[in-house]
Order: C-alpha cells, then sequence, then structure tokens
C-alpha cells in the first residue's frame, strides 16, 4: 500500500456494500473533456443576470483553473464574508460518465479537518474537568500502548493532538482492502510498528495520534466517539450537512460530486465515491459541505465551541511541515497559515480517497473553504487550492 503523510487508501475492485469501480475510458475522456470545457462559465449564486459582462471573480477563475489546468473533475467553493453572507461556486462536473451538473455546496468527505473536530471534543473534557493536557495515555487507556520505542506512560494528550508523540502510524500495516476497520483493530496495527522519536522531540503528521485522542474521547465519556462529535459539535455549530459515517456506510447521504482516484499523474481516473471510511475514524471520517466547514472554524474561533482557556491552549502551535503550506504551524488540531496580504488563517484541511479540502477563517471574520474531487498525486495541485484560499481571504480585506 502507498500511503503519504495525508490519507491515501486506494479502493479496488468491490467494496462492501459498494459498487464495481469503472475507469474512465479514452471515449469518455474525450466527452468528458468537452463537458468540463462547457462547465467553466461563473456559477457563483450571486453572478448577476443580464447582458453585461460581470467582473472577473477571483474564487470562480480559481475553480475554473483547478479543473482545466489541474485536471480535476470538479471544484467547489464557500465564501462567508464577515457580515455572515454565503456565496458558493462549482466548476467541472460531478460525473465524468455522465457530465452531470456540480451539486452547489455539495457534500464531500472532509478527510482530516476531522481531526479538529475530535481536538474540540477533548478540549470540552479538559475544559469539565475529566482529562488534562497533561495526562499520559496511561492515565485513560491503562497498559494498552506498549511497543517498540513507545509506552503510553510517556506520552501526554497534548502530545497526541499536536502531532508530536513519535508513535508508529497504523496506515503503514494497513490491508491494500479497504474495508470495515474497528478502532481498536487500527490500534493493533499501530503497535506492530516501531517508534519514530521520543515524545515531544519532533512533530510528524500521524493518524495513530488522533485514533488514540479518540478511544481516550469514549473511554471518560462512555459514548461512541460519533455520538459525542454529533452532539458537542455539529450540533452547537449548527452544521445541517455534517455527520459521522455508520458503521459500514460507503454511501454519501446528501448531494455530492462523485469522487475520483487517480494512482498517478497522467494515470486513469476511478470512482472512489462509495467505499467504507472507517479506516480513517477519529482522524477523518467525516463528511462535510465547504458551507458547514466555514461555519464549523468560524464558531469555534469566534468562541462559541470552547471556552477561551481552551482556545488558547488550542492555538498554542509548533512547526509544521508537509502536507501543509510553507510556514505552516500546527496546534492541537488547529493549523495557523500566514496569508501572503499580512496575518493569518485558521483551519485544518483534510485528503480522502476521492476528494481534497482547503480552508479556514482569517482575523476579520471572513471563511473560505475549497474541495476538488479527486486526492492530487500532484503537489502543485494542493498549493495552487491553498493559493486560492489565499487569495479569497485576502480579497476580503
Amino acid at each position: 500500500m502507498r500511503e503519504q503523510a495525508w490519507q491515501r487508501i486506494r479502493p479496488s475492485g468491490r467494496q462492501r456494500g459498494g459498487k464495481r469501480r469503472g475507469v474512465v475510458t479514452a471515449a469518455a475522456a474525450v466527452a468528458v473533456g468537452a463537458l468540463t470545457v462547457g462547465a467553466l462559465a461563473p456559477t457563483a449564486a450571486s453572478a448577476a443576470d443580464g447582458p453585461a459582462a460581470a467582473p472577473a471573480d477571483p474564487v470562480q477563475e480559481g475553480l475554473n483553473s483547478l479543473v482545466r489546468d489541474d485536471g480535476v473533475p470538479a471544484a467547489l467553493g464557500s465564501v462567508k464574508d464577515r457580515d455572515g453572507r454565503t456565496r458558493t461556486y462549482t466548476a467541472g462536473v460531478a460525473d465524468l460518465a455522465t457530465g452531470a451538473k456540480v451539486p452547489r455546496d455539495g457534500q464531500v468527505r472532509i478527510g482530516s479537518n476531522t481531526k479538529s473536530f475530535t481536538a474540540v471534543v477533548m478540549l470540552q473534557l479538559v475544559a469539565e474537568k475529566k482529562v488534562k493536557l497533561s495526562d499520559h495515555v496511561d492515565d485513560h487507556l491503562r497498559g494498552v500502548v506498549r511497543g517498540d520505542g513507545f509506552d503510553g506512560r510517556d506520552i501526554t494528550v497534548r502530545q497526541l493532538l499536536q502531532h508530536t508523540s513519535g508513535l508508529p502510524n497504523y496506515l503503514e500495516h494497513l490491508d491494500s482492502d479497504v474495508r470495515y476497520y474497528k478502532p481498536r483493530e487500527l490500534l493493533d496495527r499501530a503497535l506492530k510498528g516501531k517508534a519514530h522519536f521520543e515524545p515531544g522531540k519532533k512533530w510528524e503528521y500521524n493518524n495513530t495520534n488522533y485514533l488514540l485522542a479518540g478511544l481516550i474521547i469514549e473511554k471518560v465519556t462512555h459514548h461512541p466517539l460519533a455520538q459525542e462529535i454529533d452532539r458537542r459539535v455539529i450540533k452547537r455549530a449548527g452544521l445541517r450537512h455534517t455527520y459521522f459515517p455508520a458503521p459500514h456506510e460507503v454511501t454519501i447521504r446528501e448531494a455530492h460530486p462523485k469522487g475520483y482516484d487517480q494512482a498517478a499523474p497522467g494515470a486513469p481516473l476511478v470512482d472512489a465515491t462509495e467505499w467504507d471510511p472507517s479506516w480513517a475514524w477519529a482522524a477523518g471520517q467525516l463528511v462535510s459541505t465547504n458551507s458547514d466547514l466555514n461555519r464549523f472554524y468560524s464558531a469555534l474561533m469566534g468562541g462559541k465551541l470552547l471556552k477561551e482557556p481552551q482556545l488558547k491552549q488550542m492555538r498554542k502551535t509548533v512547526r509544521a511541515g508537509f502536507p501543509f503550506a510553507e510556514g505552516a504551524r500546527y496546534g492541537l488540531g488547529l493549523v495557523r497559515t500566514p496569508l501572503s496580504c499580512g496575518g493569518v488563517y485558521w483551519g485544518h484541511g483534510g485528503s480522502m480517497t476521492g476528494y481534497e479540502t482547503r480552508g479556514g477563517v482569517a482575523r476579520n471574520g471572513r471563511a473560505v473553504n475549497i474541495a476538488v474531487t479527486t486526492q492530487p498525486t500532484d503537489k502543485g495541485t494542493m498549493k495552487h487550492a491553498e493559493g486560492l484560499v489565499d487569495k479569497a481571504l485576502c480579497n476580503g480585506r
């Protein structure tokens, strides 16, 4: 299995409860090319009608470029201004086989944005004095984390949330078959590996950290993680199109563009919409929309989900590397990214088979999120999406 810092799990053949995945043929690709060009006209929700040409919108132009120049099947965007008004955008096609229109603000798999939701729940438990950031894993999961060079008695909750634990990554030990995994099965896979470094000595993006965070949340609350995220975050933030898929749930519930996988640049695109996301669990299983993500990060940074002491801890950062933008710093499930126009924005971003998301909220309250319907094999596409987020946030100044 090929694995990168972002999740790259590739469905193959048949998925449990899903359909056989088809490869786009050469003939279909020609048709798709024609359909895509036709889909590049501005589609912003508030675009002016009439014969007069509307001024070029940088977000729409950016999405068009992602489809035209980077070859993503579809790109979706949502911008919330400082007054709370939302504008949504689409480009490309939702289905390469049929050329179906991209649903406005359609649902996508949001990957590692899930980590921010998990971190919020943990920090709420800290506020309730049920957990301390200085607690060790062993304080809640006694004797569970023992292995080659790592010990749960030496790793703190803060280190889990900040990716400084040095634990082995369970993704390195998964089967190539995408199927349903229980969280403890994922942990068993992680425990087969060797420590990457001593706790607190380095930063390394690693899903095992959030797997353990999710298990601690379940141990402390005596409830499933999905229930706690729904009750404490999704409902409290008023997110109407965000959910944690149920066990064995492979479909996406509401209107959505299909997601596609590509083994390498230039390789055929394969439908990767329906498959079991349980391998990502607390680190990346959620489904949402761009507008809901804007609402979530705005509520978080506006103090509606965490009390100030916990939000302050969440914003304490260390230097981060790939897969984040140059100059990014990682807090507790939250990423601080510098803006080209000065200042920073806070968010996370996520990569999941078939989908990629980037975005966040700036200090002035403007929030932007962009999604594309493939997990890019080229870092350039990720940089282009990040650049579009930067332009959209700076454009509102």
